[in-house]
């Protein structure tokens, strides 16, 4: 059964649309888990729907390598016959560094000034790339991952700064601007980097959704009409206006980034809510579920 609302549908759970699709695009942090533990019944649904036989991509705005969020999944309760792959945004940055085939690429200079986690120099490794630690030596910035709280966007204001007085360009590797929290909050992501570097006047070339690049890639892994595609997250502007400008249905999770702005009756959404938040953001999702599971 399902209740149908303005350009929105709201099934019962995720089994009531497994017919209609063959390949799901799944976001990771705010579906799957928060980080530290699987949410409830994310497993159980990955399981239904490999037995169901679908093709399943965990498609992540991790900065990190795929290998390393399997890894991270593989902790969390998520065996490796859950899925077919996983394509994160670091890897697709990195795909495109490593081609230089797009114009924005191909002008970057070989020195790079890399803002990420503390020990994590090998994402930016097999690229060519020359890391420097100064602005002024740097040919662009690479951003790729942030360590909340340690790490912010005022701790990196003065490196950007003056990298945008030296008119750096930027690659970002995870445009999310926010993450859920294991304490229910959010945590500040590298897109609010990115951004804040864009308002200082920068230049930066987003990888990673809503970007049509990495959606290409999915697709094409999958081998499926886009009509038999649905794409799975918790935000509107980035899974759902990705899957949006892919062509592809899509399934927004209320219980992710946006858990604090929709009504909730215990686990239920009140539809009312969920409308009001995608006429403000201006994003209406093909069907709406408090969980995957």
């Amino acid at each position: 059964m399902m209740q149908k609302a303005p350009s929105t549908t709201f099934p019962d759970g995720l089994a009531a649309l497994a017919a209609r699709y063959d390949g799901f695009l799944l976001d990771q942090w705010g579906v799957l888990h928060d980080g530290v533990r699987a949410y409830p019944g994310a497993v159980v649904a990955l399981e239904a729907l490999r037995r169901a036989g679908k093709r399943v991509i965990i498609l992540s705005n991790s900065g990190r390598l795929g290998s390393e969020n399997a890894a991270q999944l593989a902790k969390l309760g998520f065996a490796r016959e859950l899925y077919d792959e996983v394509v994160s945004a670091g890897d697709d940055a990195r795909d495109a560094l490593a081609a230089r085939d797009e114009p924005f690429h191909h002008a970057l200079g070989r020195r790079c000034l890399l803002l990420a986690r503390e020990g994590e120099a090998h994402l930016a490794e097999g690229l060519g790339l020359d890391l420097v630690d100064d602005v002024e030596a740097a040919d662009f910035i690479l951003l790729m991952t942030m360590d909340p709280p340690r790490q912010s966007v005022a701790g990196w204001m003065d490196v950007l700064r003056a990298a945008s007085e030296r008119r750096l360009p930027m690659v970002c590797a995870n445009p999310d601007l926010h993450r859920a929290s294991p304490d229910g909050g959010l945590q500040e992501a590298p897109g609010l980097v990115a951004r804040a570097y864009e308002q200082l006047g920068g230049t930066v070339r987003y990888h990673g959704k809503p970007e049509a690049r990495i959606y290409r890639s999915c697709l094409a892994k999958l081998g499926l009409d886009r009509s038999r595609v649905v794409a799975i997250g918790d935000s509107l502007e980035h899974d759902i206006a990705g899957a949006q400008g892919a062509g592809i249905d899509s399934v927004f999770i209320g219980g992710g980034i946006h858990r604090g702005e929709i009504v909730w009756d215990g686990a239920a959404m009140e539809m009312s809510s969920c409308l009001a938040l995608f006429a403000r953001a201006g994003r209406s999702p093909t069907y709406a579920l408090p969980l995957l599971g």
